[in-house]
């Protein structure tokens, strides 16, 4: 929809360049001699669109990390009742069934069932060196999983390069002799997260500047715990989590239990069955299972109230921006009524002059909406914490990156040109409506 209207806005700029008669210099020039007042217009549309990117890579990096993250041959399990991976309870005698089910796929090598066992926990970390007026806790996502590889596997999760799982025993000893540390495997946003919680001479020493790295070490709730290896999870989810051993993180925060069962079916098709089957015809015990992929991508009811927000502010600025220039025109014509009243005599239409004073409008609104669009693209990239929500009540603390593409370039200029052409149509309006003899006077 948004190319669509992107495209017959362009085609009406277009169609009115196709017929406009007076000459397109005298448009510039006029622009040139009250640069100004050109230049003042041309930043208020600056500063509306470059608002409005923002906000929108914003809405467009949680839209595509919660559609992002997930597999659509895997299917979640929870327990009966349970919205969210926080609210949920298994049994292990229940996973063990229903992991030997025929349609949960097996590792060749192993022979295994392609089934995780996790525990998942939000847990309350206090900031370190937190300012007194600034926020004092973060909320981690860890996920507690016995077997790593295979947990690697069924989420199709890999490792970057000089990194490793955590070990059997899932702690490993410290130089200076103190408790075992926590092996930790950290997404790539929450690495980034911790990492500015280090003191002056860790970062200098620091390999990477922007994210903790394997071997550094954290502190949270009063264990040492030391990053074996960084998920490649940029884009998803899984991005902000702290993965290590369900048999040592689970007791630590009052979660012996675990929480989630994922299972591997041969293609989407029959992930599709086999959530079918676990949720209507399964007997030996109620459980809500989900695909996975749609799990995480109804994860947008946040992105959805930031959109409604974004729309809100979106009109009040471009009230704004309408006046502005609707202003600028209107004085730009008290300016000119002799030149108007001489290009009428000259032979111009009415409503050549119409045209004419409406591309001014639309030239002045573009010049500040591509500055505005250039401006708020430097925000791609760009790292922000949030929170997303479902329908159903869960929610998770992610850590994502800002995503400045084409549609929200496309968003910006259609904003652009509607407000020039709305703005300019009156002014354009009353200029056509003078009279040859009355304006020379």
């Amino acid at each position: 929809m948004v190319w669509k209207l992107v495209a017959t806005a362009i085609a009406v700029v277009g169609a009115l360049l196709a017929i406009n008669r007076v000459p397109l210099k005298y448009t510039l020039r006029h622009l040139t001699v009250r640069w100004k007042t050109t230049l003042l217009t041309a930043l208020a549309f600056t500063l509306v669109i470059g608002v409005l990117v923002v906000m929108l890579a914003f809405v467009n990096g949680m839209r595509r990390m919660t559609e992002g993250t997930g597999l659509r041959e895997n299917v979640l399990v929870l327990s009966d009742g349970a919205t969210d991976e926080s609210f949920s309870n298994l049994n292990p005698g229940d996973m063990a069934e229903i992991e030997s089910l025929p349609e949960v796929q097996r590792d060749p090598a192993t022979g295994l069932p392609l089934a995780s066992r996790e525990t998942y926990l939000i847990v309350n970390q206090p900031l370190p060196n937190a300012p007194a007026k600034g926020p004092q806790r973060r909320f981690l996502q860890t996920r507690g999983i016995e077997q790593p590889l295979l947990a690697a596997k069924v989420h199709g999760v890999e490792l970057l390069p000089g990194g490793s799982w955590f070990s059997e025993a899932g702690v490993q000893e410290m130089p200076d002799g103190g408790p075992p540390a926590i092996q930790a495997v950290l997404g790539e946003g929450v690495a980034r997260e911790l990492a500015a919680d280090r003191t002056p001479e860790q970062r200098a020493a620091a390999r990477t500047p922007h994210r903790l790295d394997v071997g550094e070490t954290f502190r949270v709730g009063d264990r040492t715990w030391v990053v074996t290896g960084i998920m490649k999870s940029s884009g998803s989810t899984f991005g902000s989590e702290i993965w290590a051993k369900q048999s040592l993180i689970g007791p630590l925060f009052g979660k012996s239990g675990y929480t989630t069962l994922l299972l591997r079916a041969a293609d989407a098709d029959a992930a599709q069955k086999l959530k079918d089957f676990l949720t209507n015809d399964y007997a030996k015990v109620a459980v809500n299972a989900r695909i996975e992929r749609e799990h995480y991508a109804e994860m947008s009811e946040t992105s959805q109230q930031f959109a409604w927000a974004i729309g809100f502010v979106t009109v009040v600025m471009a009230v704004g921006g309408v006046f502005g220039v609707m202003n600028t025109m209107f004085a730009a014509i008290s300016q000119r009524i002799k030149d108007i009243g001489v290009l009428r005599l000259l032979g111009y239409a009415r409503w050549q002059i119409l045209v004419s004073f409406l591309l001014e409008s639309l030239v002045i609104a573009l010049i500040g909406g591509l500055l505005g669009c250039a401006l708020g693209s430097l925000a791609d990239g760009v790292t922000a914490s949030s929170v997303v929500t479902g329908h159903s009540g869960g929610g998770k603390f992610v850590v994502m990156e800002l995503e400045v593409d084409a549609w929200v370039w496309a968003v910006g200029i259609f904003l652009t040109l509607l407000m020039g052409g709305i703005g300019g149509l009156a002014p354009a309006l009353s200029a056509m409506r003078l009279r040859p003899l009355e304006a020379l006077r």
